[in-house]
């Protein structure tokens, strides 16, 4: 077998074809990954049972011999998108919304917190009214206004125990905004049970409401008084096409991670999924499209992420390019950026002689004239024993050299002197 057909066969993304467009997602590449990322994530729950000490002894054989569906129910997919550059500039408190195949709530016995603005009275009202389903009256378990959101799930703890009591949130789009502040880390850190923003509100009044709404924003105690309610049976309409579509939480990051599967689900529901993902993201929410994106992933929740697409080149524009400027001139400042707008308008010292150099700086400099610094171990050592030796020759002559000649070298008398010590000395 030849190198370029084992590397074709171990080709971690497969490439177009010649007459194909490179911006798009093949579907058996999708499938793929699908399968190899759903076959390792039931792998890796039945080895972590396999390790357990203690066995369940009232589970029958049948149970005990593969991993339960309920289980792998609460393992999610994750789809990554990496973009070239930051698809928005602020973080989006309201998350987007896209449309899927296979819904991520098709459980009849999840239930449903709806989180409404103030009253609640008219929102209970119109789920309790004859004409609203009978079947999604009994999944919504509690209607709760924001003001008494606000003031009964002040604790932690408190906010702990309402994120476990229900399956799914679904809030109105008009109060959305003001939950990640009332709700916390407990609802917004792991992003599985993030309000889902519904317009359950009347849209004929709704439209002469946006100033309003934007004066109660501004507001330090924030709360809705928007009386306006949908009929029970647009009302129902809207949860229930909120129930089947993806989040899409944007921030100011060249990373998004939407949830488009379960572990529990086949591999040919999360590959649909996935497709319809990833048109509704590149066409909606990444600016200019195919050509923004560089790469898409899928991955689980404790696993490693498979690439699905790649994009050949990593940059956007021509103009992302900057050619390789040389050492000492530094980097070259991209045009319209904060450190060249701010540099007009900041003075800089001069940066010739002394004035460049910190005054610590100029101190060690001044120290070190006239010294050969040593630039590794060796050279460090050899200066060291120069200075050992020298320090032995200066002690030696102190011992040898007389006293009186000492004093005779100080006081500058001439040699003679010098002479006459020293045969002195001989006599005696």
């Amino acid at each position: 077998m030849s190198s370029t057909s084992a590397m074709a066969q171990t080709a971690i993304v497969a490439r177009a074809a010649p007459g194909e467009s490179p911006y798009q997602l093949s579907k058996e590449q999708t499938l793929k990954a699908s399968r190899a990322l759903l076959a390792h994530i039931e792998y890796g729950k039945r080895s972590k049972d396999s390790k357990k000490e203690k066995r369940n002894l009232l589970a029958d054989a049948d149970e005990g011999s593969g991993v339960g569906e309920t289980e792998l129910d609460d393992v999610a997919i994750w789809l990554i998108l990496t973009t070239k550059r930051h698809i928005i500039d602020k973080i989006r408190l309201k998350p987007g919304k896209i449309s899927i195949p296979h819904s991520l709530n098709t459980s009849p016995t999840s239930t449903i917190c709806l989180i409404t603005a103030d009253p609640q009275a008219h929102f209970k009202a119109a789920v309790a009214d004859p004409s609203f389903p009978s079947e999604l009256r009994a999944r919504i378990t509690r209607v709760i206004a924001i003001s008494k959101l606000r003031a009964k799930y002040k604790p932690y703890e408190s906010k702990r125990q309402l994120f476990s009591e229900h399956d799914i949130f679904i809030a109105d789009d008009r109060v959305v905004t003001m939950l990640p502040p009332i709700l916390g880390k407990a609802f917004y850190e792991r992003g599985i049970k993030r309000p889902i923003a519904v317009s359950i509100g009347d849209g004929n009044e709704r439209k002469s409401k946006g100033k309003v709404e934007k004066r109660m924003k501004m507001k330090k105690n924030l709360t809705s008084t928007d009386h306006s309610v949908a009929s029970p049976q647009r009302l129902a309409d809207e949860i229930t096409k909120a129930l089947s579509v993806a989040l899409v939480h944007l921030s100011p990051s060249t990373c998004t991670a939407v949830r488009v599967g379960k572990a529990s689900w086949d591999a040919t529901k999360v590959a649909e999924n996935i497709d319809t993902v990833v048109a509704g993201l590149v066409t909606k929410f990444v600016p200019k499209g195919w050509k923004n994106v560089r790469a898409l992933h899928v991955k689980g929740a404790e696993t490693a992420a498979l690439p699905i697409w790649l994009a050949d080149e990593l940059w956007l524009d021509e103009g992302d390019i900057t050619e390789d400027v040389p050492a000492g001139n530094g980097v070259s400042k991209v045009e319209g950026s904060k450190e060249t707008k701010g540099a007009s308008k900041k003075r800089r010292a001069p940066e010739t002689g002394e004035d460049a150099k910190s005054p610590k700086k100029l101190k060690k400099a001044r120290e070190g004239e006239g010294r050969v610094s040593p630039k590794n171990l060796a050279g460090e050592v050899i200066l060291r024993k120069e200075r050992l030796e020298k320090q032995k020759a200066e002690a030696k002559e102190e011992v040898e050299t007389p006293t009186a000649v000492k004093k005779a070298l100080k006081a500058g008398v001439a040699g003679d002197s010098v002479v006459r010590v020293k045969t002195k000395k001989s006599k005696s």
